[in-house]
């Protein structure tokens, strides 16, 4: 997984027929709660596989992945990809199974920001 600037851009210049595709791709390998969430709300929440966190994947590519605590409120955010330029729902796809599969790995190479509600409490 990498943090390269130059993917990002390229990842805005899929077609609509790539990016349909990813999603498709995408719903096929979500569990038929978590094709619902997606579904419904653009969302959709993975345990992780080592640890039993629960995180929530937003529809996205970067800064799209928030651990939750035990109520379901955010308390970071993380950032992790894997490297080239991907379509949206194929980075989800990598996200979702890095979580559930190495999820410790991919909280190694994560970038991590806490959110405003883990500073106000």
């Amino acid at each position: 997984m990498a943090d390269d600037p130059e993917s990002h851009y390229r990842a805005h210049l899929f077609t609509k027929d790539a990016h349909n595709r990813a999603i498709q791709l995408l719903k096929q390998h979500l569990t038929p709660e978590q094709r619902e969430q997606f579904e419904k709300r653009g969302h959709f929440y993975v345990s992780g596989g080592d640890s039993g966190r629960l995180y929530r994947i937003r529809h996205g590519a970067q800064m799209n992945v928030e651990q939750l605590d035990r109520s379901g409120k955010r308390i970071r955010v993380l950032c992790f990809m894997p490297k080239g330029g991907l379509a949206a729902g194929d980075v989800m796809l990598a996200q979702k199974v890095a979580l559930e599969l190495f999820e410790t790995e991919a909280l190694q190479i994560a970038n991590t920001m806490p959110t405003l509600e883990a500073f106000l409490g």
